[in-house]
């Protein structure tokens, strides 16, 4: 599992470098569909890039079958964005890219798939990571796959929270500390937990978001999120540890 979720992490690093290459191929055309859609690759942007690859441009009539839901009201400025010109090599770039795009999503759903069948045995972790803001089934499958879930290796949180790099250092000469510099650990686990903190600080109302903000108001987001990654990273120690879901703490 620890083979197929860092292949999944590095295939999703690629997929998202070639949709940043085909944004960037576009609006070098001055086509600024990006700047209209909120997702340029949802199921109105995938429609609109498909009928715009195969011809170079999309007609009026056409728009109208590739827009769904509140994009229907924008059709105007939808139009008006994909007014630029591509040229034949634009085009036959744009098209390679559309298509290693397509593999790679393919080759994503089968690695999920891989995954989703090696989670079985560890069914209740999951269901227990995923009462925990933040924390998705792919981020539940890292923490698995990288800790495990016999937390008893670790002995404490502290441990653990070191082993994973979450640990801030100690480097002090002459009485004066010079360095606080986290300490070097797995970074799979780190990066899963550092986007699943920054989820959680999205969230306006969660206990963990207004810290998140109170720590970045004193010593800026990069080292909040480490902070608040590692607080999860003890809670989620704890829940393993006593098989219990996440509960709402009273004060942060």
């Amino acid at each position: 599992m620890r083979d197929f979720t860092r292949l999944r992490k590095k295939w999703v690093g690629q997929l998202t470098s070639e949709k940043n290459r085909i944004q960037k191929v576009l609006e070098s055309s001055n086509v600024k569909l990006g700047s209209v859609l909120s997702d340029l690759f949802g199921v109105s942007g995938k429609d609109i890039l498909a009928r715009l690859l195969e011809k170079g441009y999309v007609d009026k009539d056409e728009l109208d079958q590739c827009l769904r839901g509140r994009l229907k009201k924008k059709k105007q400025a939808v139009y008006d964005s994909l007014l630029g010109t591509l040229t034949e090599h634009e085009l036959c770039l744009l098209r390679l890219l559309w298509k290693h795009v397509e593999e790679l999503e393919q080759l994503i759903e089968e690695v999920d798939q891989h995954i989703d069948r090696l989670l079985e045995p560890y069914r209740e972790e999951v269901d227990l990571l995923m009462t925990m803001p933040g924390i998705k089934k792919q981020t539940a499958a890292v923490i698995i796959a990288e800790m495990g879930t016999d937390m008893s290796v670790f002995e404490t949180p502290e441990r653990a929270a070191s082993w994973t790099g979450l640990s801030p250092g100690n480097h002090e000469s002459a009485g004066k500390r010079k360095s606080t510099r986290t300490t070097k650990g797995n970074p799979h686990l780190r990066s899963a937990l550092c986007e699943a903190a920054w989820s959680a600080a999205r969230s306006k109302t969660h206990p963990l978001s207004r810290k998140f903000w109170s720590l970045a108001a004193r010593c800026g987001k990069k080292k909040a999120l480490i902070a608040i990654a590692r607080r999860m990273l003890v809670i989620i120690f704890c829940m393993i540890s006593r098989k219990e879901p996440f509960r709402q703490p009273q004060l942060i």
